[in-house]
């Protein structure tokens, strides 16, 4: 269902009402009641989420172990979308995959990919592919190693990292070298790297 204001309606694009089932009109001062955004534009979506998603076998994916950061796992979406990866799993305790603040820091990166969220780490068996993490403390460096095609690139918690059960499960443990001597990376930024790193041996 399309939503409009009753100032955007007469500059509406004509695809905008043809793609929607149906299409309303309210006044501006209810749909700004219903925009999280401070300046929102004048037209929004209902849409139905996906349910009962089942768990894909063999493909690239993304496993989120307790991020939290709504700007983050956004972030990590779309660079999903970017390099190639479908598949988007949040364990229990990651930021909701369909959250406003998440669909924003996605801009859009949701619509390509195939979410589930609320899983425990025994849903994973189901992946049969091998699991890659990234430590400050163990591993090689992403740039020296061959990567295994398709894999699960898992991404943990931001200040704990991915949870001991799942490193203990990862075939793969990576390093990103950091010569300008930092500590850490963020967690989406670490994401892009290694993902981008994936997109070049092919998924």
């Amino acid at each position: 269902m399309a939503v409009f204001t009753e100032e955007y309606w007469p500059l509406a694009l004509a695809e905008y009402a043809r793609f929607a089932i149906k299409s309303i009109v309210i006044p501006k001062k209810l749909f700004a009641e219903l925009s999280g955004l401070e300046s929102p534009a004048g037209v929004g979506f209902v849409l139905d989420l996906p349910v009962n998603a089942s768990l894909q076998a063999g493909v690239a994916t993304i496993i989120l172990d307790r991020v939290q950061d709504a700007g983050n796992v956004g972030s990590i979406l779309r660079s999903a979308g970017a390099f190639g990866f479908k598949q988007v799993v949040a364990l229990k305790g990651t930021a909701a995959l369909w959250s406003p603040k998440v669909l924003r820091a996605g801009m859009g990166a949701h619509f390509g990919l195939h979410l589930l969220e609320g899983l425990a780490l025994d849903d994973l068996h189901a992946l049969q592919v091998p699991v890659v993490v990234t430590s400050s403390h163990q591993g090689e460096l992403i740039q020296k190693l061959s990567l295994p095609q398709p894999c699960a690139w898992a991404f943990g918690h931001e200040g704990q990292g991915v949870c001991t059960e799942l490193m203990a499960r990862a075939s793969v443990h990576v390093r990103i070298g950091q010569p300008g001597g930092e500590e850490s990376l963020n967690v989406a930024a670490a994401a892009a790297i290694c993902l981008h790193t994936s997109s070049l041996t092919g998924l």
